[in-house]
């Protein structure tokens, strides 16, 4: 089942039934030897606790609180966060628009440091991320053993979607945060990234080179890795084709990018802000839109000879970007939706369009893990895909409130990232 996935086959097979404490409630429920245990825990010496940011409710502040210092169990790392991407899926939960358990961690696109690994972690895992490594995390993070990720599809994983976004745990059904001051559980937004340490499935991370730099490479685990495999496993984007991305903030700069980098023969970049439109250009568009000045979908047709683009992706997640979305493409044409919105949002579609010019409307939420994120690595390394102009804000961990603030406003043109060096 998929909840054993991070526990070593033997384990398994010494233990057929999981202990009852995986099936406790993240109630506070804890017993005490459990508490003694947590917070008793230190890596070589160090600290026995940490900082993190916690959500609480929507539309209250995220507040700074300590904690013990998380362990990680069975094919897991604990990993000293360097930097976390602030992205606008952190957004959507803070503001109530997407249900998620609180209080909890959130941030979720994580660059740090390997100082432990989990008991009875696989001595091939320890042998690729020895002590000391640098990584990257991937926000969708892998159980290994589930029907999907057994067939190749691990965005779509069980125990990531049963576990970890139904309830905030990892894949045992526990979290690995407790509150310093009561011992009361916290949940996880992925990793909960947003501390000074968080704990990562094994599965979910990759080598950074020394050649690439914390705090820019951060969004490789989300904003590129979403963009990635909305082109290569959704769109499966050929070199020629002509693309348009309608918004282009974090995640919809990463897809220009990505065009390019596969080859895409026009690339249009749709938004309402001229700020964001001057950076696409820089990012790899062709052409731009504002669509607050021109309607986009005509421009589209006018940029492509009446055709419509072969894919155009929709990154805001609201009803009038989705039908602009289904509008532009050609037919035959690829409508990609990779913008998350607010729950029970719907999007209207031309229903006989749809069946006779076989326009294709397919949903995109990230990319796989371990075959994806190794390449996305590699993109950056070769500056294929350039970090830096992606990045158009760093703040620090005690600032990352007003970068939530900035991004809800639409202040922040790129992506911003938090340094917690």
């Amino acid at each position: 089942m998929a909840f054993f996935c991070s526990v070593s086959r033997s384990l398994l097979r010494r233990h057929p039934k999981p202990h009852a404490s995986l099936w406790r409630s993240l109630s506070g429920a804890a017993s005490k030897e459990e508490r003694v245990d947590v917070a008793g825990y230190n890596v070589a010496g160090g600290p026995s606790f940490m900082r993190g940011t916690v959500f609480w409710e929507p539309n209250r502040p995220l507040t700074i609180e300590e904690f013990h210092m998380p362990r990680p169990k069975a094919g897991e790392l604990l990993i000293k966060t360097k930097a976390c991407g602030v992205c606008h899926s952190d957004l959507h939960v803070m503001k109530g628009e997407l249900p998620f358990s609180s209080p909890c961690v959130v941030g979720h696109e994580i660059t740090g440091e390997v100082v432990d690994h989990g008991a009875y972690t696989d001595t091939r895992v320890i042998k690729r991320f020895p002590i000391g490594s640098h990584v990257v995390g991937a926000f969708i993070m892998p159980c290994g053993n589930c029907f999907f990720c057994v067939k190749g599809q691990e965005d779509l994983c069980e125990a990531f979607f049963a576990y970890n976004r139904a309830k905030g745990t990892l894949y045992d059904g526990e979290t690995r945060l407790f509150l310093r001051s009561s011992g009361k559980p916290v949940y996880m937004y992925s990793m909960g990234g947003l501390a000074e340490y968080c704990v990562v499935p094994a599965n979910a991370l990759a080598v950074l080179p020394n050649s690439l730099p914390y705090t820019e490479s951060a969004i490789l685990g989300c904003a590129v890795f979403t963009a990635y495999g909305a082109m290569r496993h959704a769109a499966e984007m050929r070199a020629g084709d002509s693309i348009a991305v309608i918004g282009v903030g974090g995640v919809g700069s990463s897809c220009l990018q990505i065009a390019k980098a596969f080859g895409a023969a026009e690339i249009i970049a749709v938004d309402v802000v001229d700020e964001k439109l001057q950076s696409a250009r820089m990012l790899g568009a062709t052409h731009t839109i504002n669509a607050l000045k021109e309607d986009a979908v005509d421009k589209i047709k006018e940029i492509t000879g009446g055709m419509g683009v072969d894919v155009a992706v929709e990154a805001l997640g609201k009803p009038l970007t989705f039908v602009q979305c289904t509008k532009s493409v050609r037919d035959g044409g690829k409508a990609v939706m990779i913008g998350l919105a607010p729950t029970n949002a719907m999007g209207e579609v031309d229903i006989t369009r749809l069946v006779r010019r076989q326009v294709k409307i397919i949903g995109s939420y990230g990319a796989r893990a371990r075959q994806d994120l190794p390449q996305l690595v590699k993109l950056a390394e070769t500056g294929i895909f350039n970090l830096q102009n992606t990045v158009s804000r760093k703040c620090k961990f005690e600032e990352a409130n007003s970068a939530y603030e900035d991004l809800d406003r639409g202040k922040i043109v790129g992506r911003a990232v938090v340094e917690i060096m």
